[in-house]
């Protein structure tokens, strides 16, 4: 094992100007999964649960989701939300029982509500409940890709080292190239949060800024408009 006094942040930027990474580059067509952008993750102002770490994160998200609409692209938003009993959280919501436990995100209640500067289209957009960490297990996300012919994933939300990581190891897993656009991602901690970009970058997604995935997203609209 490596040791080294460097932060998680500035091993996180040598490892992004490392040229011999190799990246798995984008495909011909993808998807948006936008983990858990709701309010108890999100409204720092209202839950201890919250995280920001890029202010403009959910400006970022809206530009994605709006390229993604014009390629009619699939935009999927997932958030958490558990019975009364949560029972369907399993031994997940066992390790504490307060009014900030994960276990008492309930249906309908504001902790589940998406933030309101989520510019969803409840027309076109897909959403979807989840009760694990990863977008994909079990919920429709996997049949929806194969409707749609995607081969890439380009993940946001939060949180970076939990529901984020066991997404992108998912989609990897499935065999999708898969997208974490830095800006668009969030954790409570920035130890947590560039810790797990590193790994993700280094093992399971490509971390890039989120202008690059407009640019790669502007390219295709133009290529349609042709």
């Amino acid at each position: 094992m490596i040791s080294s006094n460097k932060t998680a942040k500035e091993i996180f930027h040598e490892a992004m100007q490392n040229p011999q990474r190799v990246p798995f580059g984008f495909g011909n067509k993808a998807v948006l999964v936008n983990v858990d952008p709701q309010k108890a993750y999100t409204r720092t102002d209202l839950y201890k649960t919250a995280y920001e770490t890029d202010p403009r994160q959910l400006e970022y998200v809206n530009e994605l989701s709006k390229r993604f609409r014009s390629l009619n692209w699939p935009v999927v938003w997932t958030h958490v939300a558990y019975m009364d009993s949560a029972e369907d959280a399993g031994v997940w919501g066992t390790r504490t029982d307060t009014e900030d436990s994960l276990q008492n995100i309930k249906y309908d209640s504001d902790r589940t509500a998406f933030d309101e500067r989520c510019e969803i289209d409840p027309a076109r957009d897909v959403i979807y409940s989840k009760r694990m960490p990863s977008a994909f297990f079990e919920t429709p996300l996997q049949s929806l890709l194969v409707w749609h012919q995607v081969d890439t994933v380009i993940i946001t939300g939060g949180s970076t080292s939990g529901c984020i990581r066991a997404t992108a190891v998912d989609s990897l897993s499935r065999g999708y190239r898969t997208i974490v656009p830095e800006e668009c991602t969030a954790d409570k901690h920035e130890s947590y949060h560039y810790a797990n970009l590193t790994d993700l970058h280094l093992k399971y997604a490509d971390v890039m800024g989120v202008q690059k995935a407009c640019e790669w997203l502007d390219q295709k609209i133009t290529q349609k408009a042709e």
